[in-house]
């Protein structure tokens, strides 16, 4: 089984994930290859243009990474 991520970007995305109550973890970029993982994840309770709410905290939109799980069965690929 591989294990990968999806990168949440636009509306429609955080929407998706919010409905389906799905874990969200927020991600810092550190430049090449390089991320620090801020919070390891929670449902998304609110999102503007500006910042998304995850678990009581608000996280900058521009200044994070908003990724959730994907996992993909190697043999049906």
């Amino acid at each position: 089984m591989k294990h990968t991520y999806k990168v949440l970007k636009w509306d429609i995305e955080l929407f998706a994930a919010a409905l389906g109550q799905v874990r969200v973890y927020v991600i810092q970029p550190l430049g090449e290859n390089w991320v620090s993982v801020i919070d390891y994840g929670g449902t998304i309770e609110k999102f503007s243009p500006d910042s998304v709410k995850i678990a009581g905290a608000y996280y900058i939109r521009n200044q994070f990474e908003f990724r959730v799980d994907v996992k993909k069965d190697s043999a049906g690929m």
